[in-house]
């Protein structure tokens, strides 16, 4: 329970220190969102915990291809803040893109003959 614990602190603090240097200096902030620090993390605490390398290239792997249908959140969410919609109902529109993205890319892996 404590490696639980001490894993989900330094993730949480993590997201704590970009939101931070997000809000003084926002490029900043989204160079290190930017990073796959999450991923990096995740396979940190994989190794960690399985030492499996198998398991690891799985996830690296898997992780590449469900990162491309959520990039368009980056673009769709600014147009519409821009555009002056509200701030959680544009973050909702630009989640329901990415999961319908996701849908999308997941069946376009599995015709490819791709196994994620």
């Amino acid at each position: 329970m404590t490696y639980f614990l001490v894993k989900a602190a330094i993730s949480g603090l993590l997201i704590a220190l970009i939101s931070e240097i997000a809000r003084r200096a926002p490029v900043f902030g989204a160079l290190v969102a930017s990073l796959p620090l999450v991923s990096i993390l995740a396979m940190i605490w994989l190794w960690r915990d399985t030492g499996d390398t198998a398991r690891i290239a799985d996830l690296a792997y898997s992780t590449f291809w469900l990162v491309l249908p959520s990039l368009p959140l980056f673009l769709i969410l600014p147009a519409l803040l821009r555009s002056g919609m509200a701030f959680w109902p544009a973050l909702g529109i630009g989640c329901a893109v990415t999961v319908v993205l996701y849908l999308v890319m997941l069946r376009l892996v599995a015709r490819l003959g791709l196994s994620l």
